[in-house]
């Protein structure tokens, strides 16, 4: 059975920066990296709920990454981006735009350099980390981006695109 989760967990990732660490998301979630753009926030919204974007027509919700896990506010930079992920939630999938401090690279990562996650307990909950990853001498804390965004405490609070474009429109008078 481990052998089987090593090797589902191989492949192409995506690697960022969010407070210094290094995380990843498979390449197959990603649809596009853009710089950051104006946000359009959402009234009542959770704090790590920036808000939506309208993306060539199309509205995505944007989620800080940084205050979704508890870390600090960052200043946003040059470098900061948000990475549009496709995930499914209820059955569908919908686009949602993270923001994170900066890109890294895309790496190849062998199911052999991928750990489980250790026990931290039960007051940690690590369900959304898909693996930790050995590289050099450093570790990459790989998402399961799925989980990260589609809880069902959290994914009830990000609009769908209908809901978006009514609240853009209601923002623009039409």
């Amino acid at each position: 059975m481990e052998a089987m989760v090593t090797v589902a967990r191989e492949g192409k990732y995506l690697t960022f920066s969010l407070a210094g660490e290094e995380y990843g998301i498979g390449i197959l979630k990603v649809k596009e990296i853009i710089g950051m753009m104006t946000i359009t926030r959402i009234p009542q919204a959770p704090p790590d709920m920036r808000g939506v974007i309208n993306l060539r027509g199309k509205v995505i919700p944007v989620v800080d990454l940084r205050l979704r896990f508890g870390l600090e506010e960052g200043q946003y930079t040059e470098k900061t981006c948000i990475i549009v992920v496709e995930v499914a939630r209820a059955g569908a999938k919908q686009q949602i735009g993270i923001i994170v401090d900066s890109v890294s690279e895309v790496l190849n990562i062998r199911g052999g350099d991928i750990e489980n996650t250790p026990d931290f307990g039960s007051r940690l909950d690590t369900r959304f980390i898909l693996g930790l990853a050995k590289l050099g001498s450093g570790v990459k804390i790989l998402l399961d981006i799925d989980r990260v965004l589609g809880n069902e405490d959290f994914s009830a609070q990000i609009p769908t695109e209908e809901q978006g474009n009514r609240d853009i429109e209601k923002e623009m008078g039409i």
